[in-house]
């Protein structure tokens, strides 16, 4: 038995060819796993647990079906996921950073982004996001009002990216030290930043494991992880596994 851990698939209606995966890659391969993560960003945007759609039902119904423990944390894009969507998935809500267990081994799963120390503009508005007066704000606003806001925000992030420099976007080597040495673990895992790879951790003060899941564009990507091996694996969006 293994466990399984995606995140940043950005599940959106504009990207049938991505939810099609995504169904076929819970019904056929997470199902099978002992344990299930997400680890951010399984949604473009989450408006609110009362955001009532076909999409949405057709996601959540799709994760209910699953009978392992299961566990989703909130990205960047999903951060007003709440009880509502965990009680009608049976998912488990996980702080961001969860310091955990992994088949008698610490680990550390993080979204990602607080990594990424570099991108200054970037943390302030992570901050401003993540306080919960902020979410209490927006939650109180209409459906429209929240879609529009979330419109003006990927309008801008898309700018800002185009226009930082791509080392800023990544995580910063400093800050992946210094919390896996604050929370004394050897293996680090994590999204965000869309450059799957598994990294070697080796400095003066701490030497370790850092694994990147990938995001699904035309790719889907997933990591499996078993009492003696781990391995980061993509598939092409489109063909099934």
């Amino acid at each position: 038995m293994s466990y399984i851990f995606i995140s940043d698939l950005h599940l959106d209606e504009q990207r049938p060819d991505i939810t099609q995966a995504f169904v076929h890659f819970i019904n056929n391969k997470a199902a099978s796993a002992e344990r299930f993560f997400i680890l951010g960003d399984l949604f473009e945007v989450w408006l609110g647990d009362d955001h009532a759609s076909d999409f949405n039902k057709l996601i959540k119904d799709t994760l209910a079906s699953l009978t392992m423990p299961c566990y989703i944390m909130h990205g960047n894009r999903d951060f007003l996921i709440s009880v509502d969507f965990c009680r009608e998935t049976g998912f488990e809500l996980l702080p961001d950073p969860t310091n955990t267990i992994l088949f008698d081994k610490p680990c550390l799963l993080m979204h990602g982004d607080s990594l990424c120390t570099g991108d200054q503009q970037y943390m302030e508005v992570r901050r401003l996001l993540r306080n919960p007066d902020t979410q209490r704000d927006l939650l109180s606003q209409s459906l429209e009002e929240r879609a529009a806001f979330a419109n003006r925000a990927r309008s801008t992030s898309r700018q800002h990216t185009r226009e930082s420099a791509m080392d800023i976007m990544d995580v910063s080597p400093d800050e992946v030290t210094r919390v896996m040495q604050e929370h004394d673990v050897k293996l680090l895992i994590h999204g965000h930043t869309h450059r799957p790879c598994i990294h070697d951790v080796n400095s003066e003060e701490y030497k370790g494991t850092r694994i990147v899941l990938g995001d699904w564009d035309k790719k889907g990507w997933y990591l499996e992880l078993d009492q003696t091996s781990y391995s980061l694996n993509s598939f092409d969006i489109g063909t099934p596994l």
